[in-house]
C-alpha cells in the first residue's frame, strides 16, 4: 500500500462505516465494564485481603445532604464536621472529599440522602444516566440502541460512574438546552437555570443568548435560578449561603495545590499547572482562552448557524473558558460531539472529520495516563480539535449559504425585463 492511498484512507476513513463503530464500541465496552466491575471488587476486598482506602466523590454529595436533614445545612461547609458525616460511609483512612456547591444543590440530595448510601448512589447515577441518555437519543437521532455502545464506551460514561459524580445530570440538562433553545425557548432556559449547581458552566450561555437574540430563554433561565436561590434561602437559611460563599473564596487554595491531580483536569489552567507553571500564570493562560472562547462563542450564535453547530461551539467552547472542568465533566464533549456527527449526517462528512474523531475517542482513554506518566496535558487539546471540526463547519455552511444567495439573486435578475435597472 502506497503513502497516497494511507493519507487518501485517513482523510475520507470511508472504511469506519456505521456498522464498523457499534461493533467496535460494543467490545470496546464490555472491556471497560469488565475493568470497571474488577475495580470495584479490589476496592471494596472481594479479590484482595485489603479494603482500599478510597472513596466516591459521591460520599461527598450525600454527606452534605445529611447534614441538611438533620437540621444543620452550613455544616456542608464545615471541612471537619462534613469529614466526620463522611466517615460514616467510607472505610477508616478515607481521604477527605471536598464540598464546594451551593445551597441549591442540598435540594437534590436532601432527599436523596433519605436512602441507604448505596441506593442512593445506584439511584442518582442510573437515574441520571438515563436522562443524559435520552437527551443523546434525540441529539443524534439514530434509530434503536445500537448507537449506544459507542456513546457509553466514551471514557468520561466510566469516571462519572466511578467518581459517583453528577456529570450525567450536568450533560443532559446542557444538553436539552441546546435542543430546545430554538423551538421551546422558556422550556430550554429552565433547564439552564437548573445548571446552577454548576455556575462555571454557564460561563459563556449568556455571550451565546445575548448574540443570538434568545431573551425569552434568558429571563427564564434567570427566574429559574432565582427560585432555586429563594428555595434553598427558605428551607437552609441564610447562614447556608453565608458558609458557602466563605468555603467558596478558599476553594481556589484547594485547586491550585495539587490537591486535585493536573492531570485530571481538562482546562487550559490545568494544563499550565501540569506543565509546571505557577498559579498566576496558569490563570492568566486560562484567561487568555476564557476571552477567546467567548468571543469565538458571540461570533458563531450571531451568525446563526445551524442549532447543531451553535450547540457544538458553545459546548466545546465552554470546556477551555472555565478553569475548572475533570475528566467526568468532558461528558460535555460527547454532547457537542453528538451534535457535530448530527450535522455531519445531514451534510456529509469533511475530510479528516471521522478520522479525527476517532484520535478524540483514543486520546480520551489515554490522556489521563499520558499527563500523569509524562505531564503532556491532551484534555484541552482534545476539547479544542472539536472545537476546529465545528468551526470549519460554521465557515463551510457560511459559504455554501452565501453562494446559494448569490445563486437565488442572479436567478431573478435573469428573470427581470431588460429595461429594468
Amino acid at each position: 500500500m502506497t503513502v497516497e492511498k494511507l493519507i487518501d484512507g485517513a482523510r475520507h476513513a470511508r472504511w469506519l462505516t456505521r456498522e464498523r463503530i457499534i461493533a467496535g464500541g460494543q467490545v470496546l465496552l464490555l472491556i471497560e465494564l469488565t475493568i470497571l466491575v474488577m475495580l470495584a471488587l479490589w476496592q471494596h476486598g472481594v479479590i484482595t485481603n485489603q479494603v482500599s482506602r478510597t472513596s466516591s466523590d459521591f460520599v461527598s454529595f450525600y454527606a452534605a445532604g445529611k447534614l441538611a436533614l438533620s437540621g444543620t445545612p452550613a455544616l456542608a461547609y464545615d471541612q471537619a464536621a462534613h469529614f466526620l458525616t463522611e466517615q460514616r460511609f467510607t472505610v477508616e483512612g478515607a481521604p477527605y472529599q471536598f464540598f464546594f456547591y451551593p445551597p441549591v444543590f442540598l435540594l437534590l440530595f436532601a432527599p436523596l440522602a433519605l436512602l441507604p448510601y448505596y441506593l442512593a448512589f445506584y439511584v442518582f447515577e442510573f437515574a441520571t444516566m438515563a436522562a443524559f441518555l435520552f437527551t443523546m437519543r434525540r441529539i443524534v437521532r439514530e434509530p434503536g440502541w445500537l448507537w449506544a455502545g459507542p456513546v457509553l464506551a466514551f471514557p468520561a460514561i466510566f469516571w462519572t460512574l466511578g467518581l459517583g459524580q453528577n456529570a450525567f445530570l450536568t450533560a443532559a440538562l446542557f444538553g436539552g438546552f441546546t435542543l430546545l433553545i430554538d423551538r421551546r425557548p422558556w422550556l430550554a432556559g429552565m433547564l439552564l437555570g437548573l445548571l446552577c449547581y454548576k455556575p462555571h458552566f454557564g460561563l459563556l450561555v449568556p455571550v451565546g443568548l445575548a448574540c443570538g437574540g434568545h431573551w425569552r430563554a434568558f429571563l427564564a433561565a434567570g427566574a429559574t435560578v432565582a427560585c432555586l436561590v429563594l428555595l434553598s434561602v427558605a428551607l437552609f437559611g441564610v447562614d447556608t449561603w453565608q458558609a458557602y460563599l466563605t468555603a467558596f473564596a478558599g476553594s481556589d487554595a484547594v485547586y491550585a495545590s495539587g490537591r486535585i491531580d493536573y492531570a485530571g483536569i481538562v482546562t487550559p489552567f490545568g494544563a499550565a499547572r501540569l506543565l509546571g507553571y505557577a498559579p498566576s500564570i496558569s490563570y492568566l493562560v486560562q484567561g487568555f482562552f476564557t476571552g477567546g472562547m467567548a468571543l469565538l462563542v458571540a461570533w458563531t450564535w450571531w451568525r446563526r448557524p445551524s442549532r447543531s453547530l451553535r450547540a457544538a461551539t458553545l459546548l466545546s467552547a465552554t470546556l477551555l473558558a472555565v478553569p475548572l472542568a475533570l475528566m467526568y465533566d468532558k461528558l460535555l464533549l460527547l454532547v457537542a460531539i453528538g451534535w457535530l456527527v448530527r450535522d455531519a449526517r445531514r451534510d456529509g462528512f469533511l475530510p479528516w472529520e471521522k478520522t479525527v474523531l476517532l484520535g478524540v475517542w483514543l486520546g480520551s482513554m489515554a490522556e489521563y495516563a499520558i499527563g500523569s506518566a509524562l505531564s503532556l496535558p491532551l484534555g484541552p487539546l482534545i476539547s479544542f480539535a472539536i472545537l476546529l471540526l465545528t468551526l470549519r463547519r460554521v465557515e463551510r455552511a457560511a459559504v455554501v449559504r452565501s453562494g446559494g444567495e448569490m445563486a437565488s439573486t442572479v436567478s431573478q435578475l435573469d428573470g427581470l425585463p431588460a429595461s429594468a435597472p
